[in-house]
């Protein structure tokens, strides 16, 4: 699981920083979770394909959050995509970017799909072979959801060097990796947990944008491997957090502890302070694996 951070900054773009946009690589899909001005740019330097995006989730409708994605869909059509693209987003996404289509008439000659979300209640979204996709329900001035991304059980992995030992033919290896035991000649059966290892463990990420702290979110995401939360403030500016229904550093780490997830990281910060440091160490207080998101940066998981 990779996470390619393209903007983490609250509210206005500057020189050197960008709002919130971030590219997450899960079990082979790579997928653009909110698209604040300055995506595309971002997207250029870090050499992520374009064509390669065919899923977008945007948490919710203020301009910090989508204002790059009219944008980027008329990007797709410029360069001639042919596959469909689907957008995830609060009801009222689909007529903000077909106004736009239609007055500069520049309909896309791709299918271009949307997935409006009204719901109050956690709900699944997406879902293939490879992954799920559920909402998170956020508690914001408007409309608002998170997102959690979870990876699905791999087919286990043949052990080759046991297949060998007991001589079995390699015509049976793709029923071996499908979970099927094995019959020898002698009438012998060999369970298929001694032909094969267990997959990875599946990764899980949960995306958490603006929102008022809230102690329920720690259940909707018990035990994830990742959170990303939002910590526009630090606790001296509590009570702009709370009026402005945002949270603070010290609020994520609560959330991150209460909800027992292994990875913190936190992003979307206010520029009135003099360094992101200082989240990390409000931060680490209470919770001891806190990372910073920051313009440009990458992670593994």
């Amino acid at each position: 699981m990779h996470l390619t951070v393209l903007g983490c900054y609250a509210a206005t773009p500057r020189t050197l920083t960008n709002p919130t946009s971030q590219v997450l690589e899960i079990n082979n899909h790579i997928i653009l979770i909110d698209c604040g001005e300055g995506t595309q740019v971002e997207l250029r330097r870090h050499k992520i394909k374009f064509s390669r995006i065919n899923h977008i989730f945007i948490s919710h409708l203020h301009g910090d959050h989508f204002f790059g994605l009219p944008g980027f869909i008329s990007t797709m059509r410029l360069l001639g995509r042919e596959k469909e693209l689907h957008v995830y987003g609060p009801k009222g996404i689909k007529e903000a970017i077909t106004l736009l289509l239609k007055l500069g008439d520049s309909w896309t000659n791709y299918p271009l799909l949307f997935h409006e979300l009204s719901s109050k209640e956690s709900e699944l979204v997406f879902e293939d072979e490879k992954i799920s996709v559920t909402t998170i329900p956020l508690d914001h001035r408007i409309y608002t959801n998170g997102y959690l991304f979870r990876e699905k059980v791999g087919k286990r992995k043949l052990n080759i060097e046991a297949a060998e030992k007991y001589g079995i033919d390699k015509a049976y290896y793709q029923n071996i990796k499908n979970g099927k035991d094995v019959t020898l000649d002698n009438g012998e059966i060999i369970g298929n947990n001694e032909l094969t290892f267990d997959p990875p463990k599946p990764k899980s990420y949960a995306f958490c944008s603006d929102t008022i702290y809230d102690e329920s979110l720690a259940a909707k995401i018990k035990d994830v491997d990742v959170l990303y939360h939002e910590s526009t403030f630090l606790e001296s500016e509590v009570e702009l957090a709370t009026k402005t229904k945002h949270a603070t550093a010290l609020q994520a780490a609560k959330v991150a502890k209460d909800a027992n997830v292994k990875t913190l990281v936190l992003g979307h910060y206010s520029t009135r302070y003099k360094s992101i440091e200082l989240f990390k160490e409000e931060a680490s207080k209470i919770f001891p694996n806190v990372l910073l998101a920051n313009d440009g940066k990458t992670f593994d998981f």
